[in-house]
């Protein structure tokens, strides 16, 4: 073997361990909302692959409602295994109390309730909360959410606020223009990819758009109601009752005088139960 193919395949051993130390352990199963049904519950379950001992906390700060998103969860997951089902409504004030923390740290699987994404980010960004979801993640626990829940796993968070004109909240937005969309950090557990809910249902395609128009490198995923993806590594596989779009790599993009988003092609994708792709 020559010189410069020894070296060649050396770095490639490095890159490849530095790699798989980056890569988390753990899993993500991120629904788009709507009715959760029994099924879908069990494959949470299986993903989760809980021990005996392992514990499960819910973190329902998104929710307007957080003693019953909380009693919601809990009987589906109750119903199905014994393990023990916790609920931490971390607010500003608890955010450091480390009994709470260590507890969600060292949980095998977080779930994020439903509401408002911005209300659960305003509660977790840059605090220990924020870092123990992390830690568990990489470590190996499964990570899940629905609705708001599932939006915050971005890096780059969708807030569902039109910028351009009417501002006034709509399920969907009635504009393909360029800036039109508010973004604000989410919880990082997704890089380049962002995620939007309640997908076909609410007939967001035009939010999805914009998210891809600002953000062309990224991968942008809409989850329908009463489905989920999940994510191990950069493989993802749907499961559910309904359907999965992703959109991509847009060619000839670019903004004409009137502000109005054009482009000539884009990668599109279509999943539904038991169909696997890959993300970037």
């Amino acid at each position: 073997m020559n010189y410069a193919l020894s070296i060649a395949i050396a770095l490639s051993l490095v890159f490849s361990h530095a790699s798989a130390q980056h890569t988390p352990k753990g899993k993500l199963f991120i629904i788009g909302g709507g009715s959760r049904s029994n099924d879908l519950i069990k494959k949470l379950v299986e993903t989760a692959d809980l021990k005996s001992k392992d514990y499960i906390v819910v973190l329902p700060m998104a929710s307007e409602l957080p003693v019953e998103s909380f009693q919601g969860i809990a009987k589906q997951i109750g119903e199905l295994i014994p393990n023990k089902i916790t609920s931490f409504n971390f607010s500003r004030a608890t955010v450091g109390n480390k009994r709470w923390v260590d507890s969600l740290r060292n949980a095998r699987l977080i779930y994020i309730a439903g509401g408002s994404q911005d209300r659960f980010m305003d509660v977790v960004k840059n605090t220990p909360v924020y870092e123990a979801i992390h830690a568990a993640y990489k470590n190996g626990s499964t990570v899940a959410g629905t609705s708001a829940g599932a939006a915050v796993m971005s890096k780059v968070m969708i807030t569902g606020q039109q910028l351009a004109g009417d501002t006034t909240y709509k399920e969907t937005f009635d504009k393909l223009w360029d800036k039109n969309i508010e973004f604000k950090d989410g919880l990082g557990l997704l890089d380049s990819v962002i995620i939007d809910q309640h997908f076909l249902k609410r007939s967001r395609h035009n939010r999805l758009i914009s998210a891809l128009a600002a953000y062309p490198d990224y991968t942008c995923i809409g989850i329908d109601e009463s489905t989920a993806i999940i994510v191990r590594g950069n493989n993802i596989e749907v499961s559910g009752e309904s359907q999965v779009m992703t959109i991509s790599e847009p060619q000839g993009l670019k903004v004409n005088s009137r502000g109005l988003i054009l482009m000539q092609d884009l990668r599109f994708g279509l999943y539904a139960d038991g169909e696997k792709f890959l993300i970037r």
